[in-house]
């Protein structure tokens, strides 16, 4: 949520939505995989998991440390998001998914969540169709809330000294989320 708000504020609507685009497309793998049984291998090895999630910390981290130390121009010089290169939608895609997907704790949510609205007497398929579907709508709808709010923060980031308190900010969260998922089990 945070990756899509941030890249609202300093890239657009469009890169926010390509962003969303990205983390709804690894969160639909991941609850694939996770009804497919990815969940329970995931239960009963541990150090699968904890790989995965140590990774994902990395990422995060890393994700943070960028924003945390990146240069910012005069916006009077030049465009507000002068401070990021020009990016293609695939690249905001490809970020989103990447995060999204450094998070093995989504199979086991969906691995732990799921089945407890999986009636054993119906086909398992079409339950986790409509299940993936209700998830999906109240995931985008929480992303588009959060890209439009990074979109209207973008005016507020006119300033050099706001837009470097911002990556800072953006920077530690990412790096703090990336020390909780390292120490939480």
């Amino acid at each position: 949520m945070l990756l899509v708000m941030s890249h609202g504020a300093r890239s657009g609507l469009r890169a926010a939505v390509m962003t969303m685009a990205g983390c709804m497309s690894a969160l639909l793998c991941m609850m694939s995989l996770s009804a497919a049984g990815l969940g329970a291998l995931l239960t009963h090895f541990p150090v699968v998991f904890d790989a995965l999630r140590y990774l994902g910390a990395a990422y995060l981290a890393y994700l943070g440390y960028k924003l945390w130390a990146s240069t910012v121009r005069r916006p009077e010089a030049s465009p507000a998001n002068a401070d990021e290169p020009m990016r293609s939608g695939a690249s905001f895609f490809r970020q989103g998914l990447a995060v999204a997907a450094s998070n093995p704790k989504a199979i086991v949510f969906c691995a732990a969540f799921f089945p407890q609205f999986i009636h054993p007497d119906r086909p398992a398929l079409v339950q986790f169709g409509v299940l993936m579907a209700t998830f999906s709508v109240i995931e985008v709808s929480w992303y588009l809330i959060y890209a439009l709010s990074g979109h209207k923060l973008s005016r507020y980031l006119q300033q050099t000294h706001v837009i470097q308190n911002f990556n800072r900010v953006t920077g530690g969260v990412f790096v703090g989320f990336a020390a909780l998922m390292a120490i939480s089990r």
